[in-house]
């Protein structure tokens, strides 16, 4: 075998090589372009993260077509936000559910951002909206001539511009929070550091995967600023939460251009202005480092810029180390600001005094500047700082107490929304009325305006006083106020949020009813002939009807403002020699001036002269007409026919008819209120005597014991003292078992029907209102039946009169509503027609309003326009809408009612302002209106219904006036609590006040000091 054969048999055989010469092998440049190719990678990464050259383009292009848009519509292309601090504090979280409320309170919108369609994908996948947001908003009021009158500014202490930052101020927050921001690059993203992002990175991946490496931030302070202001709780919760706030914060950088060196600058402004720094006492939530300043530290903002910006002298060097130091701590102190403000006083020092020796030692501040901050200590406020932006103006106040309650919100943060109201106050006019009514506290003013005399006040009582003045303009369909204000440097309105006994005032409230009431019935029988009148059977006390149906058959004149002027012609006797049967018991009545006790005026001359009887007697008639309806199967038409063999089936037709009226009256006036409100509405209405209060309470709390009746009625009644035994005997004598429920009614002098109603809906309050009818069916007939059982023929006349003057009070309660009355209830006695039911400036107002209107009620507007998030892509503006008008009073009526109350002015109680307001051209203008007086007093001792004895509470005068054709308004004067015994000033008191702020009037009555259109 030959030695070649044999080297083939082994495994490692190679053939030698050929002799041949060998071909020569191109080498491969696939690996030095790999190496190109990741050089020039690595050059692009580097600068690319250098420079954010080419991110800025596409970024830029991309966001600005992030676009929204202001539409003179409704919009529904938006979408708010659902979270973040800053979204929330400014309102734009909230404002779908605030601008529905709105619109049940009949708002409109007539301007609404809508988004882009990029916007809409863009916000849908969590990205909060690019815009220049605002370090500093708030509430903004508006006059109606568009002159700001409130301006809450949050932050109240914020850098306005770049330039107004100390240098020191820039360098110690970048080195504390972004040393790479202010880099030279012009496109430089500064989002992102990069460094610190990979180390923040690297150490959430080793958290996953259970390695244990040490934490690190990779927040820069435009994603600070993300997440104080947008994230849930300002808090960054997971990874996707820092991802949305990184994405965010790039696209608004790059929005406004590829440049990023004006947006670098703004975001270390928005920082400083409104980064988050706890709360304090009586200032509330603190943002930004002015702000801060002044609440940790009580330093002034200005005057520590001033210092920083000045030159280091021995004279400001403490000075400007003082708040150096400060303005460092709080830069430190915005990581645990709590902490640092409350119990880590001594651990801020330190680091404080760590940083300060580093910022010198890196040449970023003065040494002089170190060295004084070094040598200062903090010293924190721990006083409890005043609210700021607080006002006395009670019409910026009404419009803020209002706003907030329309929106459901209370005024600290209501101030704080990002809102522009404008108002229909007239802002001047308002100051100089202000200014007028605190002057008349003063001697010389109140002499030369005339308030010193009989009847007025003693140069001692001018301080005591209190005035409220609210002027309302009659504007298209709306009631717009012009002026509210009053002499009391507290919240506490008179014009809106009393009820007081304003005297005859509540005159013009009776003579209205009556007058409405005449209206009402000549409607009803002008179509009949003589003969049909002659046939009308009217209740023998009902004189109201039967004096209509006599004037129709007499006169046989059908024109309503003929029938009017007659019926204001009717004579009342005003003897006070009469005990009236009112409110369950005996009561006398009396006239200002004994002099009137003998005259039988017209009414014309009564409301001339404020004469009381007559119109005590008016609203007996009134009374008399309401508990008959001249209708058959009402109470009255019943008792006249007890032989009547029909008569259980009226019984009971009467009692479903109108037992279930009264149910589901007394259903809508509680189903809204809590259990304890409700309890407070019905005792207020009750007269505040211990038998009724016990009768009411034990049926409405039938498991209390003895010691919560006692509590109780010593809160009802706090002049009073109950020993244990005479709550004791109470608590026997009313129990649920000594009484059925007629019998608790006609004790507490309430309804019996409202009791049931009010025990129900505390029992059921989710009840709806046909079950409760359902269920108030065996009631009904029980609560009228009794009143005709004939062997009680000795008590059923007085009760039968207790419960028709009870119901009767009812149905004039409702006309009063109707014409403005403000309260739930009102006391069903005659009294009322002097003011016993009591009442509120403002609604007299209201009242004078629909006379002036010709009948129609507009509404109260002193809200014009609400702006929200001006400038942001949540821009929502609502106007009021000016449709809600209704009639209430025939034109005849009102017109009537206005020629009576000129006539007040011309000749009766008010004559003294009679020709005070002059025209352009120097004649008189109209005016008319009503005074009133009242004293009001607990009576601590009553006999043969007249009072022996009493305790003052308060003592007002008013008069609810028009001026010319467009203007009504009132001005009372008050003084609370028992000091009021030692005043005897009557209505001259206001008219005198009205005659010597005429002058101030004048400009808007004349037109010549006007409100822009339709403000």
């Amino acid at each position: 075998m030959s030695s070649q054969h044999t080297e083939r048999q082994f495994d490692n055989y190679r053939p030698k090589a050929s002799a041949a010469k060998p071909i020569k092998v191109r080498k491969s440049k696939v690996g030095w372009l790999l190496f190109v190719f990741i050089l020039a990678t690595a050059y692009l990464i580097e600068f690319e993260v250098r420079t954010s050259y080419y991110q800025s383009h596409f970024l830029h292009k991309y966001a600005t077509q992030l676009t929204y848009q202001l539409r003179d519509y409704p919009s529904d292309a938006v979408i708010y936000p659902k979270y973040g601090p800053f979204d929330d504090r400014h309102g734009y979280s909230q404002l779908p559910k605030k601008i529905e409320r709105l619109i049940e309170r009949n708002y409109q919108i007539t301007q609404q951002v809508a988004f882009s369609p990029m916007l809409m994908e863009y916000t849908e996948k969590g990205f909060f909206p690019p815009y220049h947001e605002k370090a500093q908003s708030g509430l903004l009021i508006r006059d109606c001539r568009a002159m700001t009158v409130f301006d809450f500014s949050y932050p109240k202490r914020v850098y306005q511009d770049q330039d107004t930052i100390p240098q020191q101020v820039i360098s110690t927050l970048l080195f504390i929070e972004n040393r790479e921001m202010l880099s030279p690059e012009t496109n430089y993203n500064p989002v992102v550091d990069w460094p610190r992002f990979v180390l923040a990175a690297s150490s959430q991946v080793a958290e996953l995967v259970g390695v244990d490496m040490s934490k690190a931030g990779g927040s820069t302070l435009a994603t600070q600023i993300e997440k104080f202001r947008h994230s849930n709780h300002g808090l960054t919760l997971s990874i996707k939460d820092k991802l949305l706030q990184i994405g965010s914060a790039i696209v608004r950088v790059y929005q406004q251009g590829e440049s990023t060196i004006n947006a670098r600058q703004r975001i270390v402004q928005d920082y400083l202005n409104t980064v988050p720094l706890s709360s304090a006492p009586g200032f509330g939530e603190v943002h930004g480092i002015g702000d801060g300043l002044w609440a940790w530290f009580k330093t002034d903002f200005a005057q520590a810029n001033q210092l920083l910006l000045s030159r280091h002298t021995p004279q400001n060097g403490a000075q400007r180390g003082k708040v150096f130091r400060e303005i460092v701590a709080l830069m430190i102190a915005q990581r645990r600001p709590s902490y640092y403000l409350l119990q880590g006083h001594d651990d801020l020092e330190s680091l404080v005094d760590s940083y300060l020796r580093l910022l010198g030692r890196d040449g970023l501040i003065e040494t002089k500047l170190m060295v004084s901050a070094l040598e200062s200590s903090l010293t924190f406020n721990t006083t409890k700082l005043a609210v700021t932006n607080q006002t006395n103006n009670k019409g910026v106040n009404a419009v803020r107490i209002r706003t907030a309650g329309m929106l459901d919100l209370n005024l600290y943060d209501l101030d704080r929304y990002d809102l522009a109201i404008n108002s229909t106050f007239h802002g001047d006019l308002q100051q100089k009325v202000s200014d007028y009514l605190r002057s008349l506290a003063h001697v010389n003013s109140a002499e030369r305006i005339g308030l010193l005399g009989e009847r007025l006040l003693s140069a001692q009582q001018l301080d005591k006083v209190l005035y409220s003045f609210t002027l309302y303009e009659s504007t298209d369909s709306a009631n717009r106020v012009r002026i509210q204000t009053d002499s009391i440097d507290q919240p506490f309105d008179i014009n809106e949020g009393s009820k007081l006994e304003l005297g005859s005032t509540a005159k013009l409230r009776v003579l209205a009813t009556y007058l409405d009431i005449i209206a009402e019935l000549q409607q009803r029988f002008s179509a009949m002939t003589v003969a049909d009148l002659r046939q009308v059977d009217v209740e023998r006390k009902d004189h109201i009807t039967r004096w209509v149906v006599d004037y129709l058959i007499t006169t046989r004149d059908r024109n309503l403002t003929r029938m009017l002027d007659a019926a204001l012609q009717r004579e009342y006797s005003a003897s006070p020699d009469e005990r009236f049967f009112t409110g369950g018991g005996l009561h006398v009545f009396n006239n200002f001036n004994k002099k009137e006790n003998s005259r039988v005026p017209t009414l014309y001359q009564a409301l001339q002269e404020s004469i009381n009887l007559p119109f005590v007697r008016l609203m007996q008639d009134i009374v008399s007409y309401s508990s008959s309806y001249n209708s058959e199967g009402s109470v009255s038409q019943l008792l006249r026919n007890d032989k009547d063999p029909r008569r259980e089936e009226y019984l009971k037709a009467f009692a479903k008819r109108e037992g279930s009226s009264f149910v589901k009256r007394f259903y809508r006036k509680y189903r809204q209120l809590a259990p304890e409100q409700r309890l407070d509405v019905l005792f207020d209405g009750i007269a505040q005597q211990e038998q009724k209060l016990s009768a009411a309470y034990r049926y409405l709390k039938p498991y209390d014991g003895a010691r919560e009746l006692k509590a109780f009625l010593n809160a009802r009644l706090p002049n009073k003292h109950f020993s244990d035994k005479e709550i004791n005997a109470l608590y026997n004598k009313y129990g649920e078992d000594k009484f059925n429920l007629a019998d608790q009614g006609y004790i507490a002098r309430v309804h019996p029907l409202e009791l049931w109603v009010l025990r129900y809906l505390n029992d059921y309050p989710e009840t709806g209102l046909n079950q409760v009818l359902d269920d108030a069916q065996p009631q009904l007939q029980e609560v009228y039946r009794w009143l005709f059982r004939t062997r009680y023929q000795n008590a059923r006349d007085v009760r039968i009169q207790v419960m028709l003057e009870v119901e009767a009070f009812l149905s004039i309660h409702q006309r009063w509503v109707r014409m403005g009355y403000p309260f739930e209830y009102m006391v069903p006695s005659l009294g009322s027609a002097l003011g016993s039911s009591g009442d509120r400036p403002a609604a007299l107002a209201e009242l004078m309003g629909i006379i002036q209107n010709d009948g129609y009620r507009f509404p109260t507007v002193r809200i014009d326009e609400l702006q929200f998030a001006k400038d942001t892509p949540y821009e929502v503006t609502l106007a009021n809408n000016k449709q809600m008008v209704t009639r209430v009073m025939h034109q005849e009526v009102a017109r009537a009612l206005k020629r009576a109350l000129a006539n007040v002015v011309q000749n009766g109680t008010a004559r003294r302002l009679n020709g005070s307001l002059l025209d352009n051209q120097g004649q008189a203008i109209v005016m008319g209106g009503k005074t009133g007086t009242g004293d009001n007093r607990i009576a601590t001792e009553i006999r043969d219904g007249r009072k022996i004895s009493s305790t003052a509470i308060n003592r007002t005068a008013t008069f609810v006036f028009y001026l010319g054709d467009h203007h009504f308004g009132t001005l009372t004067a008050f003084v609370p609590g028992e000091k009021a015994d030692d005043f005897s000033f009557t209505s001259a008191l206001p008219l005198q006040v009205l005659k010597g702020m005429m002058p101030i009037l004048s400009p808007m009555i004349n037109q010549t000091e006007q409100c822009q259109a339709g403000l």
